[in-house]
């Protein structure tokens, strides 16, 4: 059903790929992350929630075909429906079936929950590719913590002492989902970075609650501010702006790697404080989302020679990386 090519995972009977690599005539969208989303192609087609994000990353004249969460439409002789993914706002599983088989291409997903999009939905297929980016058992976190509370009461602390919170979170996906889940105890606005403001109000226009936001922009750069939060990506620190912060703030990154201290993975030292907040599966819901897919064969992305692997086959399952996929004679490959 798939094959992976120079531009990416290519569907010659459908003559599409998902989330290539560059431009290509008919791009199936996963999500608007900047790695499986890009510039160039003459026609997308995603779910419906993530269209005003992906014309906010790729241009607002792009060509997009739009579809509900589950409805079936053809590319060629491919059928094909989107299934949320949990990643992030308008974040999808691709389902393709084709000749009484079904391959499912995951993309990024978790099984956590985030206020700020659907929960992941399981989907039976044959052949399910997974990604992997916590594909291994050093990547497994309490998911039964209240993240909003926490991050609420280190704001509060550094509140008492009179200094700044900064709070790195990438701009699209993690940052909303800090605001969604501090919504309920934020008592004032949070400053947010504009690339992450603009990303905001899709998430609002989606009818998604956040907290309150000021955009930076709009604030002047030596304005002085105490006992505020600001949610920012870690570039801020390189910009004109980052003087606003003075010298009294304390930080903290909001991410899957600070469940494991002490790695070149984003070293929790390098903060005063760090919230494990993944947007991906850990080891545990990785493992759980292949066994419900049911699928006998299983390719996995990012760690293709990890103990993911490894542990999927002594289950019995057939798993390979993704570069298994790679043709062997590729230039032999028809494309329509």
């Amino acid at each position: 059903m798939l094959k992976l090519l120079r531009k990416g995972l290519y569907c010659q009977a459908g003559d599409f790929y998902i989330d290539p690599q560059g431009a290509v005539d008919h791009a199936v969208i996963t999500h608007a992350h900047s790695d499986h989303a890009r510039r160039g192609s003459k026609k997308y087609y995603t779910v419906h929630s993530g269209v005003s994000l992906l014309k906010t990353r790729l241009g607002k004249n792009i060509s997009v075909a739009d579809f509900k969460y589950g409805e079936k439409f053809f590319i060629r002789d491919v059928q094909i429906s989107f299934h949320p993914a949990g990643h992030i706002l308008g974040s999808s599983q691709v389902r393709l079936e084709w000749r009484g088989k079904v391959w499912v291409a995951s993309g990024d997903y978790k099984r956590e929950p985030d206020p700020t999009c659907p929960p992941f939905e399981v989907v039976p297929c044959d052949v399910f590719l997974t990604e992997a980016t916590f594909g291994t058992p050093a990547f497994s976190w309490n998911q039964n913590t209240n993240l909003g509370e926490q991050i609420f009461e280190w704001w509060s602390e550094n509140v008492a002492k009179g200094v700044n919170s900064v709070l790195f979170a990438y701009s699209l996906g993690k940052a909303q989902r800090v605001l969604g889940v501090i919504q309920p105890y934020a008592k004032k606005p949070i400053y947010c970075h504009p690339a992450t403001s603009a990303i905001n109000e899709c998430y609002r226009s989606q009818g998604v609650n956040l907290a309150p936001t000021i955009c930076l922009s709009t604030v002047p750069a030596d304005q002085q501010l105490r006992g505020e939060l600001f949610l920012v990506p870690s570039s801020f620190f390189r910009t004109e702006q980052s003087k606003i912060l003075g010298d009294h703030f304390e930080t903290a990154f909001a991410s899957g790697w600070m469940s494991k201290k002490n790695t070149g993975y984003g070293r929790e030292s390098r903060y005063d404080k760090g919230f494990v907040m993944s947007d991906h599966a850990d080891w545990n819901d990785l493992l759980k989302t292949i066994s419900e897919t049911r699928a006998k064969r299983v390719y996995v992305q990012h760690r293709g020679k990890g103990a993911l692997i490894k542990h999927l086959r002594s289950l019995g399952l057939e798993a390979f990386p993704d570069t298994d996929l790679i043709p062997k004679n590729p230039d032999q490959l028809v494309l329509f």
